[in-house]
């Protein structure tokens, strides 16, 4: 039982991160390779504001949420004014600068060696323990996640992201600044990003800059090529197919030492075959190209 709860723990954070891709990919068409680096600032961030600040954990969250979104007008807005492969260059460049600060700044993230001891999660006094009460906690703060993004492509601001990524053209002739638009998804998107990565921080007890690799990025957007971009639905059934599928692979009699690699080239076929046959994915709006 145990072992299924962190399965589903692990899908619920995975979710919050890939529908938080999503607002910039499915929603406004920007393939961005830069997502876990957002998510290793947030739980960083979280993890220093609680254990040095001593906040509580719903505070330390806010302002992780709020020093995300400050930090990714770095890489927005000198990069968003790119266009196509030199947009998705500079989101590369930035993954690899955070991952680098992250892994050389010793006395902040104490390096390679990461920060242990992380204390749980507490909400109104109950600190949340037991891997039962974590899935709960985690599984309602992503479908509250879940809802906020919903209601947000759902509004006009939602509508306008829709219409940049149709033709931003015309959107900027409607008097449109899409550029402010498109600073602010990005914002929005690091900040939802910095909430899967305080739970997963408080869940693991534990992170190190290797969390927040290249590959943790390509695998959040191999979650939005599977199932499906432009929507909440896609990114959702993504996440639990490729947390899922993957966990079943164990049960199969196979050397340890060859498991990892063929995660991985599954996650490269998946790729090849859904923009091959199927680019809108399993249950999206977006085509990619």
């Amino acid at each position: 039982m145990n072992y299924l709860f962190h399965i589903l723990i692990i899908i619920c954070i995975y979710s919050i991160l890939a529908l938080s891709l999503n607002l910039l990919v499915g929603y406004t068409g920007l393939l961005s390779l830069c997502q876990a680096a957002f998510y290793g600032i947030g739980a960083y961030a979280s993890v220093l504001l609680m254990t040095a600040a001593g906040l509580s954990f719903p505070l330390a969250v806010l302002l992780a949420m709020v020093t995300t979104a400050i930090i990714s007008l770095a890489i927005s807005v000198p990069s968003l004014r790119l266009k196509g492969d030199y947009f998705v260059l500079a989101s590369l460049g930035f993954q690899m600068i955070s991952f680098a600060v992250l892994r050389n700044w010793v006395t902040v993230t104490n390096g390679p060696y990461g920060i242990s001891g992380i204390p749980r999660p507490s909400l109104l006094g109950f600190e949340i323990d037991g891997l039962g009460s974590y899935f709960i906690f985690s599984g309602v703060i992503a479908l509250v996640c879940a809802l906020l993004i919903y209601l947000l492509t759902a509004s006009p601001f939602g509508r306008v992201l829709k219409a940049i990524r149709e033709d931003e053209i015309a959107t900027m002739a409607l008097g449109k600044s899409t550029f402010r638009f498109k600073i602010t998804a990005f914002a929005i998107a690091a900040a939802f990003a910095a909430v899967a990565g305080s739970l997963f921080a408080g869940y693991m007890r534990f992170i190190d800059p290797t969390s927040f690799t290249l590959t943790e990025s390509t695998f959040v957007l191999t979650i939005i090529i599977v199932g499906g971009a432009g929507n909440v639905a896609g990114p959702l059934l993504g996440t639990v197919l490729l947390i899922a599928f993957p966990e079943a692979l164990r049960f199969l009699p196979m050397p340890d030492a060859v498991a990892g690699n063929v995660r991985q080239i599954i996650y490269g076929a998946l790729i090849v075959l859904m923009l091959r046959y199927r680019p809108r994915g399993l249950w999206g709006e977006y085509e990619f190209e």
